[in-house]
């Protein structure tokens, strides 16, 4: 059985799903996100298309690539793209400030090219991803695999520790043929100068730190709607 805890999760992030997708226009390129949250809103997508609404999409990810598919949007490649009119995306912690943790589904370098190339950048999000401060939630760094001892060094003189991804016991790979390495940084007071610190080191994909990347986050709250501009 589910939790009351995860159906509650679910119920909120449906909630601020529904009303992200209000946000799509007829003929915009819409950027998806990845995972449970970005699932949601291709589904509210979806329901719009089929009264009468005209959208192309770009994914973050080959899953969400064929989610979207399956739900008949028609994807166009990330890479013939020089802007994306809306991106609906989640987020693993956000503040007020809008600053977020992002890439606990492994797709933060596809999601930050997404976010990158947005007009207008929307986070759906349930309650519990409110944080004062981020960093309760690792810091997932995309690694280039020959780099991966190096890049653990340099985490570790930038005050992080990291553990390698798994998943069902192999190493996790990413979209890209890259590595994960989540870093506990402890609580983060400077998350811009952390960004910083980790776009410095060689071998560094990309980080789950997204700072100055987001126009408005939608947490829905119980049976309230809050929005973070």
């Amino acid at each position: 059985m589910e939790s009351i805890d995860k159906v509650k999760q679910d119920a909120e992030k449906l909630a601020a799903a529904k009303e992200a997708v209000k946000l799509v226009k007829n003929n915009d390129v819409v950027g998806l996100g990845t995972g449970s949250t970005a699932t949601f809103a291709i589904k509210e997508l979806a329901e719009r298309m089929k009264n009468g609404l005209q959208i192309t999409a770009a994914a973050s990810s080959l899953k969400t690539e064929e989610i979207a598919s399956s739900y008949g949007i028609p994807i166009l490649k990330l890479e013939t793209l020089g802007s994306i009119d809306l991106s609906i995306d989640g987020a693993d912690e956000f503040t007020e400030s809008l600053n977020l943790i992002k890439g606990g589904g492994g797709a933060l370098f596809r999601e930050k090219i997404v976010a990158s190339l947005s007009k207008f950048s929307v986070i759906v999000a349930d309650s519990s991803k409110k944080v004062d401060t981020l960093g309760a939630f690792t810091v997932p760094v995309e690694v280039v695999p020959l780099a991966l001892q190096y890049v653990s060094d340099q985490l570790e003189k930038a005050g992080g520790s990291g553990i390698l991804r798994k998943r069902e016991g192999e190493t996790f790979v990413t979209d890209n043929g890259n590595y994960i390495i989540d870093a506990n940084f402890g609580l983060i007071a400077e998350p811009a100068e952390l960004a910083f610190t980790l776009n410095q080191i060689d071998g560094v994909l990309a980080h789950g730190l997204f700072i100055g990347l987001t126009s408005k986050v939608i947490m829905a709250r119980a049976e309230e709607i809050l929005v973070f501009e």
